[in-house]
């Protein structure tokens, strides 16, 4: 099975004395007692519709659950807004030492959703001719093995065959030693250019962080903001996103769930809630919340914040090998079933925020984990067994064999790589 797209550092667990991904910790999630629920208010934007029906929430409910329990999710907040009514609702626990519930309203990282900003910023710049889909990247950062054959559109698009530094072991070594510890985005190129590059430009696909990390120096290059003011000045402010946001330290807004991973040089289960998140940066370092996703998701799909023709060409996406059929990767965002969005994934964070512009329904789903099942991604487990029940004609589903809810894996999967 092919990885879904995510930040992760270690989604190889490739270094030494890592655990198997395969390896879960079996997480409690509560029943009725310790779901809570609540109504998305608008900040931008179409005021969300009436409660969905009933009879369909239950069912949400029940599939949610039940997903939760197949790969050990400790807590998860689902939004659904569209036609047919709005769920908003919270289940499982934020803490499994407490059993604090987990709550609507909460603080989430939301891990590689953060591409999807870093280069709407790009193609903004591109709406003001400043840059070129099809200009090299060495005209704004020197130093990019290939820089003058690889273009930024290939950059957006996972197809410049540089490595993805979170692939290196000497990343690995770094960051599972201190967590805490701060990087730039220098150093973390320095590890993506030791390594040999995978493809010539164009002529493959493999997604890497490396390539939004260059993409968010060209923003900084060419404003003159650094990429966090940028996004904050460009982005959040216009659509009015507040409660999103582009730290540049550990900083995690309250509240917030406790994150849970096995990403750790012994492979035992830890909270990374309070990791620094810099070695993510452009491609996995903000932050938001269920209730701004729901905005973001749309604004994202349907080009809010730019021209027509250039979100055009956002849109214009390849097919990844072993990906499901029906999946594609356009600049920052892909195409499932027609769901058109992202995902992303850090150690002890999960999201999905996807728009299904055909039945003009957003979905948003933030759980607390990041350990994989059965060699997926638990979020998108969920988001599976969701989009089963309110969009059965057009289900989310990244990797070619991934699990299934309610059934065991089809194959024997390798680890995620993202």
């Amino acid at each position: 099975m092919m990885p879904a797209f995510g930040t992760g550092p270690n989604r190889r667990r490739a270094m030494v004395a890592a655990a198997a991904v395969g390896l879960l910790v079996v997480a409690g999630c509560s029943g009725d007692d310790s779901n809570t629920e609540s109504t998305a208010s608008a900040t931008s934007g179409a005021e969300p519709t009436a409660e969905m029906d009933a009879a369909v929430a239950a069912r949400l409910d029940d599939a949610i659950e039940s997903a939760m329990a197949q790969a050990s999710v400790p807590g998860a907040i689902v939004g659904v807004w569209g036609p047919d009514g709005t769920y908003v609702k919270a289940h499982g626990v934020a803490d499994k030492t407490t059993g604090e519930p987990m709550e609507a309203d909460f603080y989430s990282r939301i891990g590689s959703v953060t591409k999807t900003f870093t280069v709407t910023g790009v193609l903004q710049l591109v709406d003001e001719g400043e840059v070129g889909l099809d200009d090299p990247i060495d005209k704004y950062v020197d130093g990019v093995p290939g820089g003058d054959r690889i273009t930024i559109r290939e950059l957006a698009r996972m197809q410049s065959g540089l490595a993805n530094y979170t692939a290196s072991e000497d990343f690995q070594k770094a960051f599972f030693a201190n967590p805490d510890a701060p990087f730039t985005p220098e150093q973390l190129l320095g590890y993506a250019f030791a390594m040999p590059v995978t493809f010539p430009p164009g002529e493959g696909f493999e997604y890497s962080n490396t390539n939004t990390t260059l993409l968010g120096l060209v923003v900084e290059k060419v404003s003159g903001l650094s990429l966090a003011d940028y996004v904050t000045e460009k982005i959040i402010t216009p659509l009015e996103l507040e409660q999103t946001s582009f730290p540049t330290d550990a900083t995690f807004p309250e509240p917030h769930a406790q994150g849970y991973t096995t990403q750790t040089l012994d492979g035992a289960e830890t909270t990374a809630t309070d990791w620094n998140p810099s070695w993510g940066w452009a491609a996995g370092a903000m932050i938001s919340t269920l209730d701004n996703l729901r905005i973001w998701g749309p604004a994202l799909a349907n080009g809010t914040l730019l021209s027509p023709e250039t979100q055009a060409q956002r849109l214009e996406t390849v097919s990844p090998p072993g990906y499901a059929p029906g999946v594609g990767y356009g600049l920052g965002i892909f195409e499932a079933e027609g769901w058109l969005g992202h995902n992303g994934s850090l150690p002890g964070y999960q999201t999905v925020v996807v728009h299904l512009p055909e039945k003009d329904t957003t979905l948003a789903i933030m759980i607390n984990t990041d350990e994989a099942y059965e060699g997926g991604e638990p979020s998108s487990l969920l988001a599976t067994a969701i989009t089963q029940v309110i969009t059965p004609d057009h289900v989310y589903r990244l990797a070619e064999n991934a699990p299934v809810p309610g059934q065991s894996a089809v194959t024997t999967a390798p680890a995620p790589t993202s």
